[in-house]
């Protein structure tokens, strides 16, 4: 059963969102058609906005959003009870990598990256925290399939579903899949080459927290990791090893 979306809600994310790809100030029609809200329900938001101290006008015509927002997810951030947490050793795996280091969990059919520290190189790879990326052409993805058990797993590809092309490179033979997983489960990490994002790979593993299980990856360019493979896989097993055991430590 497909998640019900409040609409206004959604368009209230859309907004903000919006104002962060444009960067600068907007007036309502601007933003009803960046926005693609109607002209009529998009007044009533930027309104709402207004009178709770997220949106302030500029001039009669033009708003930007206020510091409030940042204030408030500055707040939550500082108090996520994992990202937070695990931020300095993941800065580690990165430096220590000099790759980007991604944190995700799994939401329905997708990972969701929920922390991204990006390699201090110039050629590297770039990724926002709130990405949905798929499971099946995702290295963050293959870890929670690969954490499946046979039966589950067979569930889960089912005889009619369909692993969609992301690149050229995206494996979308159910067989070829498994086939990849099991070997993944053997080496201990679960890797895509170019099957995600073209020219780059990536390799992750589970952390498992307690009951939470979440995904590491180690990600950057093609050629790169290539070499650096059996390197980046050592540091990043015993990264997570690590982790687990201070997470575990009272």
């Amino acid at each position: 059963m497909e998640p019900q979306i409040v609409p206004a809600a959604a368009r209230t994310l859309d907004i903000f969102e919006t104002f962060a790809s444009e960067q600068r100030p907007l007036s309502l029609s601007e933003l009803a058609r960046l926005a693609d809200i109607p002209v009529s329900t998009c007044h009533s938001l930027m309104r709402t906005l207004e009178q709770r101290g997220f949106l302030h006008f500029l001039t009669p015509r033009e708003a930007y959003p206020t510091r409030k927002m940042l204030d408030i997810t500055n707040q939550i951030d500082s108090h996520d009870p994992i990202a937070a947490r695990l931020a300095p050793a993941l800065a580690r795996l990165r430096d220590d990598t000099g790759e980007t280091v991604i944190l995700g969990s799994r939401q329905a059919e997708a990972a969701l990256y929920l922390l991204v520290l990006e390699s201090p190189q110039t050629v590297r790879y770039t990724a926002r925290v709130g990405e949905f990326k798929p499971l099946h052409s995702s290295s963050i993805g293959k870890t929670f399939l690969g954490e499946m058990a046979e039966d589950d797993l067979n569930t889960w590809l089912g005889g009619s579903r369909e692993l969609h092309t992301i690149t050229p490179h995206t494996i979308v033979s159910q067989r070829q899949l498994k086939r990849d997983l099991a070997e993944a489960r053997e080496r201990g990490y679960f890797a895509t080459r170019g099957e995600n994002v073209a020219d780059v790979m990536a390799i992750a593993a589970p952390l498992h927290l307690g009951s939470v299980t979440l995904g590491v990856a180690v990600a950057g360019p093609l050629h790169r990791m290539q070499d650096m493979e059996k390197r980046h896989s050592q540091k990043l097993l015993a990264a997570l090893k690590t982790i687990e055991k201070d997470f575990a430590a009272p």
